[in-house]
């Protein structure tokens, strides 16, 4: 794979790579990259896999290749404290709470002594504290050059080291929102670099599209309010006027979110203008603006920070007149409501031709790689979602001995994933399994709902058979504290939703058993996939075995992935959804998976349990 990766990087060239778990494609992508003499970009999935990168794999590989190459760390600026944001919260004093203030002046503190101001150093404040949104820039609050401590600024040193350095390690969010497309600071990334490598690239269509797009939100106006209020009282506090506008923008802002309804979801444009103060709310906080601008114009030129609010009114109104006039062929536009915020997407139906076109111009190498990319060895899926055209590909299998060390269980009996009852079915056909192995157990759900349910009637069952078991639910603390408690637990049992789907590593006999309840097809009515559904439809095309098939075929070999991890692994797969076996397409999934050996009889898996027990 190395060898392979090298090549493509000496002729600029495409390559895509799938390699299984555990065949050290980390290493087999350092090491050219290492060799290589010119500057790399490493795009990750997440920030822990940007972190786990640069602190433990590239200072290994870097130290046996004896490599004198400079390396960056960068990430978006929320992950930086902003100097000019930490002074006006301390000065204005507003937070939530006693905590919050104590939190506050620790980030101070850690600020005078930090050399990168990356929130991820400063242990003593959790990451999830409301008070990190108060301290660290966005890209439509940050003043820029125009700040009074640009010279000071962390983003900016961040961004001088990563032009500096010969291998960037960057995550996909950033790649495709600063690298690729918007911000100018990191503009010039892109075009010095000789290649660009993809990890976790299965997740790149979703996230291209994501930013191919856009979008625009309640909480952007919010947002707008509470800083213009905070820069009024600091440069502006005699205009009375300003402080009222700031007020009437906010409840506008928070009428329009509610004007939805109260529970989350995702809405197509055509059912937000049949609710019925949807248009109302909407043309208030357009009315809001347009008189927030007019005020906030008279007190602009007092301070940079106020000048950028009034920058700020416009972006934002001329927005909201794109995804109103909803008018442009080849998108989408819809809507998602979550707990405080509404947020109006305008997305792509295709991204293909956009990405094609991101990649022309300077010639350079571009390696896509992923444990799940092909399904049954096929990338046409891949390579048409990303317009990547006939490039070279190639498979690594997993080293493990799947066949010893799994089995896939399809349970007989199950009824229809959509009848009534399903999830109380699951927990029945999972339960004899679950005390075979005595815990360690995934339960991963394809909804919110199955999760909640799933774990109300587990927490039952273990009651009443008087386990000691302990269960975990997603959301009831960070992914890396719960993760952390199942490890440490050694037979707890984890039931969560997509983010337990991937990019999870559980190693030995603390996880050995993965359930997942229904093969993962995105729902039809999503907005999103109901356009690309239509679309298809018109230019004949068969959207579910084009595009539906594909996507749920690599969100089951991500989930599979979490059973075995290196040699010694011993566990048990177990797909409740009884369309693996009833329906031809189902061939298609469990044909992608490892060679497990495959069963359907409860009997062989209390067994597999009790030899290796």
């Amino acid at each position: 794979m190395a060898q392979r990766i090298a090549e493509a990087m000496d002729t600029c060239s495409v390559f895509i790579a799938e390699a299984g778990t555990g065949t050290g494609k980390t290493f087999a992508y350092l090491v050219p990259s290492m060799r290589s003499g010119g500057k790399v970009i490493i795009s990750t999935g997440t920030k822990t896999l940007q972190d786990q990168l640069f602190n433990k794999d590239i200072p290994t590989v870097k130290k046996v290749l004896k490599a004198p190459i400079k390396v960056a760390l960068l990430k978006g600026r929320a992950n930086y404290i902003c100097h000019y944001h930490l002074a006006r919260a301390l000065d204005d004093g507003r937070f939530v709470s006693r905590e919050d203030a104590g939190y506050a002046r620790r980030i101070a503190k850690f600020a005078k002594t930090t050399q990168s101001g990356d929130k991820a150093e400063c242990v003593d404040v959790p990451e999830t504290s409301l008070v990190w949104h108060s301290v660290t820039s966005t890209r439509d609050n940050c003043l820029g050059q125009e700040c009074p401590h640009a010279r000071e600024c962390f983003v900016l040193a961040a961004r001088r080291e990563a032009m500096e350095a010969d291998l960037v390690v960057v995550n996909h969010h950033l790649f495709f929102a600063d690298v690729m497309l918007r911000d100018e600071g990191t503009a010039e990334l892109l075009p010095a670099c000789n290649s660009v490598i993809f990890d976790e690239a299965h997740q790149l269509p979703e996230v291209a599209t994501l930013f191919f797009g856009d979008s625009v939100s309640s909480s952007q106006v919010l947002d707008l309010a509470r800083d213009t209020k905070s820069e009024g009282l600091a440069s502006a506090r005699d205009c009375q006027d300003l402080q009222e506008a700031c007020r009437k923008l906010e409840k506008a802002a928070k009428d329009f979110r509610l004007s939805v309804g109260v529970d989350g979801g995702r809405f197509s444009a055509l059912q937000l203008r049949d609710k019925s103060g949807f248009g109302a709310a909407l043309q208030q906080v357009q009315s809001e603006l347009k008189a927030f601008a007019v005020i906030l114009e008279t007190q602009a030129e007092r301070s940079e920070g106020l000048e950028k609010c009034w920058q700020r009114v416009g972006e934002l109104g001329q927005c909201l007149q794109i995804w109103e006039k909803g008018d442009e062929i080849g998108f989408v536009y819809w809507a998602e409501a979550f707990s405080h915020s509404l947020q109006l997407n305008r997305t792509p139906l295709d991204v293909a031709e956009i990405f094609k076109k991101q990649m022309g111009g300077h010639p350079r190498a571009w390696i896509f790689t992923s444990a799940t990319l092909a399904v049954q060895g096929n990338f046409s899926h891949y390579t048409g979602e990303l317009g990547l055209g006939e490039a070279a590909s190639a498979c690594w299998q997993s080293p493990f001995d799947y066949h010893q060390q799994a089995l896939l269980y399809a349970p007989l009996g199950m009824p229809e994933p959509n009848s009534w009852g399903y999830s109380e079915a699951v927990v029945d056909a999972a339960f004899p399994v679950l005390k075979a192995c005595r815990g360690g157990a995934f339960f991963l759900c394809t909804s919110l709902k199955a999760m909640r349910r799933i774990k109300e009637l587990l927490e039952e069952r273990i009651q009443e058979e008087g386990l000691e078991i302990s269960l975990l639910l997603q959301g009831d603390g960070s992914k890396n504290e719960l993760l952390r408690r199942f490890r440490f637990a050694g037979n707890a049992v984890l039931v969560g939703s997509q983010s337990f789907w991937e990019g999870v590593d559980v190693r030995g006999e603390a996880l050995s058993l993965v359930v997942i309840d229904k093969l993962p097809f995105a729902p039809p009515d999503d907005p999103v996939l109901s356009a690309r559904i239509e679309q298809m439809s018109r230019e004949g095309r068969n959207a579910f075995m084009e595009y539906q098939l594909p996507r749920a075929v690599i969100n089951v070999k991500q989930g599979a992935g979490r059973l075995i991890r290196d040699e010694t692994d011993r566990g048990v797969l177990m797909i409740c959804d009884p369309r693996l076996i009833s329906k031809p397409y189902g061939r298609r999934v469990w044909q992608s998976l490892p060679p497990m050996k495959r069963t359907r009889e409860l009997g062989e898996v209390l067994g597999f349990f009790e030899n290796y027990g």
